[in-house]
């Protein structure tokens, strides 16, 4: 199969899959508006940052255990690879086990730490306290997709996220409406779909293609150390973005109330789903990358690069104009209150925040391509510049000057900044020579 032909089922597939981890984002958002109004998304909202630590976890395991495996396979060092493997799925249950700990006896005291308010503090300790107890699975679900993905498993991966968004919007009416459990429904709903994955993943290991065996061993830090350094681009990425929402909580609330975080909510969901399709792209470009800098195959390195850019810059556009086209229609959706000064905010935020976008998607495909080239380094960096180097201290002045709005401009401005940071400072030649 060719280049652009393998590039496109490996893509497609991961866009679908995260299409369908959108919906379930979107359904959540939705039915919690519906029922619970305002202080609901709020609620969401302020959950967001302990959901992005747990997925941050099992993305760096699956991104940097699955690109090492990847990496390992395609030298024919198949033992190594398989230690990869192991050891990425027990430290992935350990952590699992840690955060579960957390959630039964933290969860009122987290929902604090993250900002709620007496309107608030109930419904965000039911729901991180779920989250947090189902986390082994939320991990090993992530872990588990990179693996099978990168075992010539991609329909089947995609087919994992899926199913398990399609039950969890069913999951989500059911619990929230006929069953009347209110956060706890939605909560648990969610947390069911990534055990439905996993079972759906669980297929892999019964066909010819599968070349993964689990051997239970103690840990090794070197491994980890290896695995977790080489992946730890998407755990900066979600720590980042949970650091950010934090803060972008916490500014907003200050500004505008439960109102303004209601406001940041429908905005902040949007954005989670546009960046998953980013993530999609990337994933799906991942084992490509990888297995060519394996048999340094430098060429087709800097060809799955160039598409994957320009893959994310399309769904950009498509992204904007929609929102432009159809805005008023997609915030009533998440406004049932009908509160006409939620709606005025959200309308600015989804056309100013939004352009930021054509700057995340070039982003999102450079620290996945370091990643996945064993440029560890250079994606840690600019995961970090991404992450809270540069936006924390433009949000602070931008809201300072400009109130809301600039709340809403410190996001294009920090992911512009990175941009151009990577074109003066990276040449792509030159990146792809060091990849040797």
């Amino acid at each position: 199969m060719g280049i652009n032909k393998l590039f496109f089922k490996y893509v497609s597939l991961n866009v679908l899959g995260m299409v369908g981890i959108s919906l379930y984002i979107l359904a959540d958002t939705f039915f919690i508006a519906q029922a619970l109004g305002s202080n609901g998304i709020a609620s969401l909202n302020l959950s967001i940052p302990a959901y992005g630590v747990i997925n941050g976890i099992g993305l760096m395991l699956g991104l940097g255990g699955a690109s090492r495996y990847s990496i390992l396979s395609a030298q024919k060092k198949i033992k190594t690879a398989q230690k990869v493997y192991a050891q990425s799925l027990i430290f992935g249950v350990i952590i699992g086990g840690v955060f579960l700990v957390f959630g039964l006896f933290g969860s009122g005291l987290i929902a604090r730490s993250l900002g709620a308010n007496n309107e608030t503090l109930v419904s965000t300790s039911i729901y991180l306290q779920t989250i947090l107890f189902f986390s082994p699975f939320f991990i090993l679900n992530n872990t588990l997709q990179s693996f099978v993905r990168n075992d010539g498993d991609p329909s089947l991966a995609m087919s994992g996220m899926m199913i398990g968004s399609f039950l969890n919007i069913l999951l989500d009416y059911i619990f929230i409406f006929p069953l009347d459990m209110g956060m706890f429904g939605a909560a648990l709903a969610t947390c069911i779909a990534p055990i439905s994955s996993i079972a759906v993943l669980s297929i892999h290991f019964k066909r010819a293609i599968n070349q993964l065996k689990f051997v239970f061993q103690k840990l090794n830090w070197i491994v980890l150390k290896d695995i977790c350094y080489l992946g730890a681009t998407g755990f900066i990425n979600e720590i980042a973005s949970a650091v950010v929402l934090f803060l972008f909580n916490t500014i907003i609330f200050s500004l505008e109330g439960n109102l303004g975080l209601a406001a940041y909510g429908i905005v902040a969901n949007i954005s989670f789903v546009v960046l998953s399709l980013f993530t999609g792209v990337a994933q799906g470009a991942q084992p490509l990358l990888s297995d060519s800098y394996g048999k340094r195959d430098l060429s087709k390195i800097k060809h799955v690069l160039t598409l994957s850019i320009i893959t994310a810059l399309v769904i950009s556009a498509t992204v904007y104009l929609t929102t432009l086209l159809f805005k008023s229609g997609i915030i009533a959706a998440f406004n049932s209150d009908q509160s006409t000064h939620v709606a005025e905010m959200a309308a600015t935020g989804l056309i100013v925040y939004f352009v930021g976008f054509f700057f995340a998607g070039i982003n999102t495909i450079s620290t996945t391509y370091f990643s996945a080239t064993d440029q560890p380094r250079f994606a840690l960096f600019f995961s970090l510049l991404r992450g809270g180097v540069i936006i924390i201290p433009i949000v602070l002045l931008f809201s300072y000057l400009w109130g809301m709005n600039g709340v809403w401009m410190s996001y294009v401005a920090a992911e512009a900044i990175v941009v151009l940071w990577i074109v003066i400072k990276m040449n792509p030649r030159k990146r792809i020579r060091q990849a040797k």
